[in-house]
């Protein structure tokens, strides 16, 4: 068993997961980089190297995933809610190997205070790009075996950490399109009060996708970006 902080045992493992989790995993191993997003790294090699952790948890109304509001001062991606995440350091190791599988625990945990010792990392997905901040995202899977408190670590960094049922994410009354100044449309959730839109909702949607889990919704349904105004 891991320390709280101590990241550098890390392994991927699909022993012992539960059973509403394999449709998650069967989609991690067969999807294809292009079949999750138009924006892949840059070919030069360009672009900063960073890890999201994509946890799934069991709560009161069954499979939740945990997120995180950013804090409105960040130069990037202020007040967005997303994964918890961020840029690989020197000590987390090689970008190519298990650099992001640190990454994405040692941010999460900086973040949001969970135990990373409770964490099981059981699949990574192909690495993303987010041109706007010229992020090379690895997104890494995994289960909540031993749940942990949550919250609020550096509030200059973070402004809640709140987890989002699955059922709500499914739901067709929760889902809508937004459309940014820039013409690009993309999927949006409208979960816990916020908006989940961009990098993080195009992610929960091809998994909700690919997994299965996707229910009918109506694509023509926009929300702007400012909807709380």
């Amino acid at each position: 068993m891991r320390r709280a902080g101590d990241t550098q045992g890390v392994v991927l493992s699909k022993e012992g997961l539960p059973g509403w989790l394999e449709p998650v995993v069967r989609a991690v191993d067969t999807v294809q980089p292009r079949e999750l997003s138009r924006f892949l790294p840059p070919a030069d090699g360009a672009g900063r190297q960073s890890a999201v952790l994509i946890l799934f948890g069991e709560g009161e109304r069954g499979p939740e995933l945990l997120l995180m509001e950013r804090a409105g001062s960040l130069r990037s991606h202020a007040g967005q809610p997303s994964f918890p995440g961020g840029a690989l350091d020197p000590e987390d190791g090689d970008p190519q190997g298990d650099g992001p599988l640190r990454a994405a625990l040692r941010e999460a945990e900086e973040e949001t205070g969970l135990d990373p010792a409770g964490v099981q990392p059981f699949g990574i997905l192909p690495k993303l790009y987010i041109p706007v901040s010229g992020f090379v995202v690895t997104p890494v899977l995994a289960w909540w075996r031993e749940p942990s408190p949550v919250g609020v670590v550096d509030p200059n960094e973070t402004a809640r950490v709140f987890t989002v049922p699955v059922a709500d994410l499914t739901d067709p009354a929760n889902r809508a399109t937004t459309v940014h100044p820039s013409g690009h449309r993309g999927p949006a959730f409208l979960v816990e009060s916020a908006l989940v839109w961009g990098f993080t909702a195009g992610i929960i949607d091809r998994l909700l996708h690919f997994a299965g889990w996707e229910r009918p919704w109506d694509g023509d349904r926009q929300v702007p970006l400012d909807w709380r105004s």
